[in-house]
């Protein structure tokens, strides 16, 4: 146990956009964090890559340091805020950080659902915690209920919007009828997008964070690498603007769920893409560069968590969160709960999930072409829930709206649409999710 008067040593690792504001909570914050951990907690050193780089706070002298190896094994440090980000040399810093004692919250997404388990092992071999509520939601406190509050209860689906910049992009799309690039070029002229927008519109940062919450909610280990990704780029505004006549909304989600398999056993299906979804879901009202994460349990039913994904503040209010919980635990010579994958249920390919399917078929206009692309559904197994047809003579166009079924089967479905003679173009494919069967 420390002593009650004895500092708590902090290091930073990273003086970006979150590491700079989580400087400066802990200058501006540190009476109230004093009281709230039981001892002062000292900031005595902060890891950056450039001395001389312009930053958003102005660290006091003689706290920053190139040698971010040097800080982390020092061997006197209690805790670690990792927020450089990446996989190395971050990885690499984390483990050294265990190895000679300090406690590590991390925000990286990245390296937790790549390499999760090893970091987890050298902090249960270690002894000491490993905390990374800022690495999926930013200031929305999703993990710890995941871990703490939801421990005692079974957890069935985690259903969530968990990218800013694609939400703000489809959002635009929804209320304004501008297309993907426009849209995308208005997520970048605010800021909200970066210049190269890769990872968060082909849903890397999602897939991430979707392992991350399943590993989670499952007590199941799943790698970004299990994670089916789907980005929003292919998403058009006719796409949009279908979803918009069956009053829904299109959005990018990261959804995971338990799957009762044909031998009782459940599996875990873990999956990120575009999806309508009806505007009637708590969901679908998530607007702009907002998170939301809607969680359904036996016990406590649905729960949804809401609130900004990203940012420096925001993500910086819940690395500060999880640095008074590790530091807490550090004075009072505890360590907080490690991971939990006991059920270690098999993660399920992505044929194997079910979901729904709008389909958007042009085909030629004439007698029996309605019979002969239903007849292809039920070939496959695929029940359709309703038909529409839009237009007429060149313009033809049906509409159909699946029931439920496995993924590969829609996917044969189409597969087998786009070789029929009277079909000219499957235009349009998309889920349907977080509506009644």
């Amino acid at each position: 146990m420390t002593e009650s008067g004895k500092p708590l040593k902090v290091a930073v690792l990273g003086c970006g956009s979150v590491g700079s504001q989580v400087v400066r909570l802990l200058q501006e914050q540190a009476t109230d964090l004093a009281a709230r951990v039981g001892s002062p907690v000292e900031l005595v050193g902060v890891a950056v890559r450039r001395l001389d780089a312009a930053r958003e706070v102005e660290v006091p002298e003689g706290l920053l340091t190139t040698d971010a190896e040097g800080l982390v094994s020092r061997g006197d440090i209690d805790v670690v805020v990792e927020v450089i980000g990446g996989i190395e040399p971050a990885r690499s810093l984390i483990l050294s950080a265990l190895e000679h004692g300090a406690s590590v919250v991390s925000a990286n997404k990245a390296l937790l659902a790549e390499d999760g388990p090893t970091l987890f092992e050298a902090a249960e071999k270690a002894g000491r915690d490993l905390y990374y509520e800022a690495a999926v939601a930013g200031a929305i406190p999703i993990l710890r209920p995941l871990r703490e509050s939801l421990a005692g209860d079974k957890v069935t689906r985690v259903l969530g919007i968990v990218n800013g910049t694609t939400n703000f992009i489809l959002d635009k799309m929804d209320t304004s009828g501008a297309g993907f690039a426009d849209a995308l070029e208005e997520a970048q002229a605010l800021g909200y997008a970066e210049a190269d927008p890769t990872a968060d519109v082909e849903g890397f940062d999602a897939a991430a964070k979707a392992a991350i919450l399943a590993s989670l909610a499952f007590h199941t280990r799943v790698t970004d690498a299990d994670v089916y990704r789907e980005g929003i780029a292919e998403v058009s505004a006719t796409d949009v603007a279908s979803a918009r006549e069956m009053n829904c909304v299109v959005k990018l989600l990261a959804i995971c769920e338990l799957r009762e398999q044909p031998d009782g056993e459940e599996a875990v299906s873990v999956r990120v893409h575009p999806a309508m979804i009806p505007r009637s879901h708590p969901l679908a009202s998530v607007r702009e560069a907002y998170n939301a994460v809607f969680v359904e349990s036996e016990a406590a039913g649905q729960l949804m968590f809401y609130g900004p994904g990203a940012g420096g503040s925001p993500t910086a209010s819940a690395v500060l969160g999880d640095l008074v919980t590790v530091a807490r635990n550090r004075r009072n010579d505890v360590r907080g709960p490690g991971e939990s994958s006991y059920a270690d249920r098999a993660v399920l390919p992505m044929g194997e999930a079910r979901t729904r399917y709008h389909v958007a078929i042009d085909v030629d206009d004439r007698a029996g072409v309605l019979a002969t692309v239903a007849t292809a559904f039920a070939e496959h197994g695929v029940s359709i829930r309703t038909v529409r047809q839009e237009g007429r003579d060149d313009d033809a166009q049906l509409v159909v709206v699946s029931h439920e079924a496995t993924d590969a089967q829609l996917s044969a479905t189409v597969a087998h649409l786009q070789g029929m003679d009277s079909v000219r173009e499957v235009s349009s494919v998309m889920r349907v999710e977080g509506g009644a069967e």
